[in-house]
């Protein structure tokens, strides 16, 4: 059985189980609370990733913290001949740049979220600048890929690339960013939710 400890409203979280729920794997959640100084950061959860950092994700024998190094895994074990990793090794690089990307130039946009979620101050507007920089490099990045024939952010099916970038777009009305402003995004967000086995979770939109 896999197994994810998780907070329900965290954004990695987030990413894990809507890849999970795509694969089509059952998977039992533990809910952990993500404040600071509360059930994470106990001695029994540093045991399990001594970072303090959430999701932490158990197959078997198998434990793994660090959303891009769980996705990757679950796509290898899981489902190697799937496009979510594609064979192509220019693709496969590229599908790598995007989840570096979502993991240092979208941190700010998570940040804001957090701050807007689960702050008095709110979110700063150093990371809701950054934020809106990341998402103008996606929205011209995706702008062209449709000019080009082009659904998804690396080749002709979605892939951990597009998984990994979506959720900080998804969840950024929640900071106060403006989606009219990604038209390009908008519509890349609509057919993503259109997938078989597309989960949400609060402050996704719909779009009609």
């Amino acid at each position: 059985m896999i197994r994810l400890y998780d907070y329900h409203l965290d954004e990695n979280g987030f990413r894990v189980r809507l890849l999970l729920s795509m694969l089509g794997l059952s998977f039992e959640t533990v809910a952990v609370d993500k404040a600071p100084g509360r059930e994470q950061e106990k001695p029994h959860m540093l045991a399990l990733n001594p970072t303090g950092t959430l999701p932490i994700l158990e197959d078997g024998d198998v434990r793994l913290f660090g959303t891009a190094a769980i996705l990757a895994y679950l796509v290898r074990a899981h489902a190697p001949d799937s496009p979510w990793l594609p064979a192509d090794a220019a693709d496969f690089g590229r599908v790598q740049q995007w989840l570096g990307f979502s993991g240092r130039e979208l941190k700010p946009a998570i940040d804001a979220r957090e701050a807007a979620l689960f702050t008095t101050e709110g979110a700063s507007e150093a990371d809701l600048k950054a934020a809106r920089k990341a998402f103008r490099i996606m929205e011209d990045h995706m702008t062209l890929r449709q000019i080009e024939g082009s659904d998804w952010f690396v080749g002709n099916a979605p892939s951990l690339a597009d998984l990994a970038l979506l959720p900080s777009f998804a969840l950024s009305r929640d900071c106060g960013i403006d989606h009219d402003e990604y038209p390009a995004l908008r519509r890349w967000l609509r057919r993503f939710r259109a997938l078989p086995g597309f989960i949400t979770m609060p402050g996704v939109p719909d779009y009609h």
